[in-house]
């Protein structure tokens, strides 16, 4: 028999799966024929290490390994983790005018949803009167492909858009079918869907090319508003409903920055407010009603446990807070079970803590890892990996300053959108730099502000119009090809606690 065209049988007995590959395919590309939507932050790269698994009893790393035999692919942990996904926002009362509907149904229902890089979040609104039916989420399928956008446009350039973008619409489609059936509406009642997502999401789900998103000057293929079917795009709802996407406003700054503006009301601000979404890209917003500059900036996926040794994302077993009691380093787990690794709240505070005891200097330096049980521990190359990415949040927000020609003690409030914002310590923030010094007292969490925003556009035509002209408007700032964008990030990369943002 030709070895090119011998075939196997990979069975997963967790979920009672099995799928028959040609040999030669990686463990990992048959975890996602089957379905599984395995964890691959490095895009299949080898260099991450959260892809692995027991293959028949012998632990590897899926992406590095070769279905050869008939073999059996379990967990490395048993069970399921419960992810921490953040659905609520800044929302505010609006009258439910969401303008013309198509018509056959008698209980129209609106939609919003939330396409974020890491996760995805669905609303259901009631078309007459407004009111939050239900809200389901789930994490983004994309992941498989890579943990950054980066990664994923990279496969798209590679491979074409198909795998990205139909994973991504099948999960909205789901996800919208699980709110309805949970609100005890039809799913064919949906009439209306706002989208928001950042410029790569955007592009990704309507196929568009990403080329010019991955290479200077970074320009989306679209910008404006897209109305189009949303039977078009895979999601089978109303057979008449539009699917419509807020509009990006330039580079990585997408759909989700509009929606947060818009749930901000940065058109009625008087106080000069600073609104940070801190993820896989920093989306930044700087102003008030006068004006506003907005940019975004790479901090990779260090935030969300991608990248670190022992990192994964804020769910059962993870490290989500370090503190100090008595001088010694204490820690809580979700679920207050035993430790599985460490999310992006517990590493910004166990840096902080771990620079207050002198065991990492301000420059960066960690004289040996930091132990929080045999299994779990932080090394010198994640603490690089967070210089990397708390450099380039406060850079952005250095480069904001001078752009808008404004001081950080100018700042009057600092909103802080998104799930990582919402769960860390302000103090530990601070603390590393990551946040100016200043501000530490006029921070605000504001939650799922995109995800507001998305529901406050579909629920009216005039937020969605208040929103596209925010979008019009706002000023955008290319950190990629300022000239001063180097020197800046360098001199961010220290741990030093005192104030350095004094323009």
């Amino acid at each position: 028999m030709n070895p090119e065209n011998t075939t196997y049988t990979v069975r997963f007995p967790e979920s009672g799966k099995s799928v028959t590959v040609k040999a030669g395919t990686t463990v990992l590309q048959t975890e996602i024929t089957a379905g599984m939507v395995p964890d691959a932050p490095c895009g299949g790269q080898g260099k991450c290490g959260k892809c692995r698994v027991l293959l028949d009893g012998e632990e590897v790393l899926a992406c590095q390994t070769q279905v050869e035999k008939d073999c059996e692919v379990r967990p490395v942990l048993e069970g399921k983790k419960r992810a921490q996904i953040l659905n609520d926002g800044l929302f505010r009362s609006v009258a439910c005018e969401p303008g013309s509907l198509p018509e056959g149904t008698e209980a129209p229902v609106l939609a919003a949803v939330d396409l974020g890089s890491t996760t995805v979040v669905a609303y259901l609104m009631d078309g007459r009167t407004g009111e939050l039916l239900s809200t389901k989420s789930t994490l983004n399928p994309q992941r498989q492909y890579g943990a950054d956008v980066v990664m994923r446009c990279s496969y798209v350039l590679e491979h074409g858009p198909e795998a990205l973008s139909s994973c991504i619409r099948e999960a909205i489609d789901r996800l919208l079918g699980e709110a309805a059936a949970e609100a005890g509406r039809r799913k064919e009642d949906i009439v209306k869907i706002v989208m928001a997502g950042n410029a790569c999401m955007h592009h990704l789900f309507l196929e568009l090319p990403v080329d010019t998103l991955v290479r200077a000057p970074y320009v989306p293929k679209v910008k404006d508003t897209v109305k189009t079917e949303a039977s078009g795009c895979g999601i089978y709802v109303c057979k008449d409903a539009q699917l419509i996407w807020l509009p990006n406003i330039g580079g990585f700054v997408g759909a989700d920055t509009t929606a947060c503006m818009l749930a901000a009301e940065f058109d009625k601000r008087e106080e000069l407010t600073l609104m940070v979404d801190i993820g896989t890209n920093g989306e930044m917003v700087l102003g008030n009603c006068k004006g506003y500059t907005v940019c975004s900036t790479a901090a990779g996926p260090a935030f969300e446990g991608a990248k670190i040794t022992c990192g994964m994302r804020g769910s059962d077993g993870a490290i989500d807070h370090v503190y100090l009691e008595n001088g010694e380093v204490k820690f809580h787990v979700i679920g207050d079970g035993k430790p599985a690794g460490i999310c992006g709240s517990g590493l910004l505070d166990a840096v902080h803590c771990l620079l207050q005891t002198g065991w990492i200097r301000e420059d960066g330096y960690m004289k040996e890892p930091w132990h929080f049980s045999d299994e779990v521990f932080l090394c010198q190359k994640d603490v690089r990996e967070l210089q990397l990415a708390k450099a380039a949040i406060a850079a952005g927000v250095q480069l904001l300053c001078r752009k808008r020609g404004c001081r950080i003690e100018e700042i009057r409030t600092l909103l802080l959108a998104g799930a990582f914002g919402n769960y860390l310590d302000p103090d530990s923030a601070c603390g590393i730099g990551l946040l100016p010094e200043a501000l530490r007292d006029r921070i605000v969490p504001v939650g799922n502000a995109a995800g507001a925003g998305a529901r406050l556009a579909v629920l009216s035509e005039k937020e969605f119009a208040r929103a596209e002209d925010m979008a019009s408007k706002a000023g955008f700032l290319e950190l990629a090809t300022e000239p001063d964008f180097m020197d800046v990030y360098v001199d961010e990369m220290s741990y030093a606690k005192e104030d350095c943002y004094g323009i």
